[in-house]
């Protein structure tokens, strides 16, 4: 199995389907910490959900697209990253983050993000890579910053959950225009 260590007993891995029932103890125990910014945390409630879920995102990486990492903290599952969108003909991804409450504050979404994006950009070749969260979710807006992207604007009423919609900042990596 591929892992990347992040720090001291931390590491990512792949999140992948044989890992639902990990994954769903997760979300079990983070729910309301998750839920407040995440609308999948409310429906991942079994292990079959959980399995499903991930599935998307596994038969979406066998087709060069999105894919979803977890991350580990002495052996046990406290968080994940991913693209949310991968499209290497266009040269653009969009990642997403999240951690629970147990691991909060330990900078590893900042670490697992930073990697991810310096992996699509270094390695793949991909030109942009985005980060959205929504305007009063200050602790992803923070990991953008830390990221060095930059603030590209708001989506206004983007995004539907709670009942409500909301704004969503758009910020931005993007790889430097090759010298001519």
């Amino acid at each position: 199995m591929l892992t990347a260590p992040l720090a001291d007993g931390a590491e990512l891995r792949a999140l992948e389907p044989w890992l639902a029932p990990e994954f769903h103890a997760f979300v079990e125990r983070n729910r309301a910490h998750l839920a407040t910014w995440l609308p999948w945390a409310e429906r991942i409630d079994s292990p079959a959900v959980a399995e499903e879920w991930l599935r998307g995102y596994a038969e979406d990486q066998a087709r060069d697209g999105r894919r979803l990492f977890g991350i580990w903290l002495d052996d046990v599952l406290v968080g994940g990253v991913g693209f949310a969108s991968f499209n290497a003909a266009w040269g653009t991804c969009e990642l997403g983050a999240w951690i629970g409450s147990e691991a909060s504050g330990r900078g590893l979404v900042t670490l697992a993000a930073g990697r991810l994006a310096d992996w699509a950009m270094r390695t793949r070749g991909l030109t942009r890579v985005e980060w959205r969260a929504t305007v009063e979710n200050t602790r992803s807006i923070a990991v953008a910053e830390r990221l060095g992207m930059t603030r590209e604007g708001i989506m206004r009423s983007a995004l539907p959950m709670h009942g409500r919609r909301y704004d969503l900042e758009v910020w931005a990596l993007v790889a430097a225009a090759p010298s001519e």
